[in-house]
């Protein structure tokens, strides 16, 4: 398992080919398998594979959501915050578990952050989003996963990308000695 968190690594360039369904099957499977606080699940996804609305999703925020442009699918990630008060931490599992499923099936992925982002100095990402989607209010959007076949495949992580430093041993600043 740990082989697939070396490799996984945001793509952000992918290949005009689109993701078959039953890939994307297993996306889905993957996000509604993670766990949620006293199971209560309380996102909601929404597939998008229509070029203008992918277009639409990539100008949710100035910068960070145009890779979603050349994306063949996004999976938008919600939460119903009156279901849940951690909707936030359940929905990132789940939007976790969604791009670890895409790096096993050999597709590329890169989360866009909606939570807390802007579309400009008047409505949030999440407003614009909720508008152009017909979200229901109950309903705020955390993420937006792009999902792809890599154009490029860049080198995994190694052991020197551990911050072995930032571990302590039962309180803070103790040396975690990972001999």
């Amino acid at each position: 398992m740990l082989d697939i968190f070396y490799k996984r690594r945001s793509t952000r360039k992918f290949l005009n080919r689109p993701i078959e369904d039953e890939k994307i099957k297993k996306l889905l499977t993957a996000a509604m398998l993670a766990p949620s606080s006293r199971g209560l699940r309380p996102w909601e996804f929404i597939l998008v594979d229509d070029p203008s609305l992918l277009e639409k999703l990539s100008i949710a925020k100035p910068h960070g959501a145009s890779l979603l442009r050349h994306a063949p699918l996004a999976i938008i990630i919600a939460g119903d915050k009156t279901q849940s008060d951690v909707w936030v931490e359940d929905c990132s599992i789940a939007s976790l578990f969604i791009q670890l499923e895409a790096e096993a099936l050999g597709l590329g992925s890169c989360w866009v952050q909606i939570n807390h982002r802007f579309y400009n100095d008047d409505i949030t990402s999440n407003e614009y989003i909720h508008e152009q989607f017909k979200i229901p209010e109950r309903l705020e959007v955390l993420s937006v996963i792009g999902i792809g076949y890599k154009a490029a495949v860049r080198a995994p992580m190694s052991d020197l990308d551990i911050t072995w430093d930032k571990v302590s041993l039962n309180k803070f600043g103790s040396v975690f000695d990972k001999q």
